[in-house]
């Protein structure tokens, strides 16, 4: 893939750019740098696992002066900034939205034996909430290797179900829309390239972003987990020596030279 213009920014949160119980969760050099992009005319994009109201009050508790262009929420619900305020982007949310209860509707007869059974043999939290009819918290990495498991099995028989990971949680969502898919169909409505894109992620919900076909330049933090940072080498990009944001920040000034 050839190298463009850096135009798109697309980070993942927490591990990524936030660190909580840090002096400045997010560094004040990234601010900076992130700030300075956009006023050249490059656009930044929040692609996390959060929901809206948890990314704004954390954003807000770590006072965050530089606001991203995008968000994609929940790995696939897109929302562009309108003067502070964001708004859904369509119809790609409505899509999703539709996609996602049709798959769920599909899935609701034997979701009570899934859980039955889950909670026969784990003792972790398993709960429902409006963007997956079963979630789950375990009470150790080693517990939910064994939770994913299961839900990888009960997933073989739905062909669209893809089970989300991050650390010790779980949910299913619809394999039509990732932190990838949700990435591309950004770079499709801003007319950006793979090739002038930047994506940024430390764990294992980031994986699908992480990927040469959706960005140029890929980047991991020293904190990242293991198998991130394996495939972030193999598709050509870099492991930080620095944590979270500030490895952020180091990689793109790494990449000033393409800056806008």
């Amino acid at each position: 893939m050839s190298e463009g213009k850096l135009k798109l920014i697309s980070t993942d949160f927490d591990g990524t750019i936030h660190e909580d119980f840090a002096d400045a969760p997010i560094p004040h050099e990234l601010e900076m740098r992130l700030a300075s992009m956009q006023a050249a005319g490059a656009t930044w994009v929040i692609n996390t696992g959060r929901e809206m109201a948890s990314l704004m009050e954390t954003l807000g508790r770590a006072k965050v002066e530089v606001r991203p262009d995008y968000l994609i929420l929940v790995e696939r619900e897109i929302f562009r900034n309108d003067r502070g305020h964001y708004v859904p982007v369509e119809p790609w949310n409505t899509r999703c939205n539709e996609d996602h209860a049709r798959l769920f509707a599909d899935m609701a007869m034997d979701l009570p034996d899934l859980l039955e059974g889950l909670q026969s043999r784990h003792d972790a939290t398993f709960y429902d909430d409006p963007w997956s009819p079963l979630c789950a918290i375990a009470r150790s990495y080693a517990q939910m290797d064994a939770i994913e498991r299961e839900l990888e099995d009960f997933a073989k028989g739905f062909g669209s179900v893809a089970v989300v990971r991050n650390d010790v949680y779980v949910r299913f969502s619809h394999t039509g829309y990732s932190k990838g898919t949700a990435l591309a169909e950004l770079q499709r409505l801003l007319g950006i390239s793979p090739a002038e894109t930047l994506a940024a992620g430390d764990h294992l919900n980031d994986l699908p972003m992480l990927k040469a076909q959706h960005a140029r330049h890929l980047v991991a933090p020293a904190n990242a987990e293991p198998v991130v940072k394996q495939q972030v080498l193999a598709e050509g990009g870099w492991v930080m020596e620095q944590r979270c944001g500030h490895a952020v920040a180091a990689a793109l000034e790494r990449l000033s030279h393409l800056c806008p």
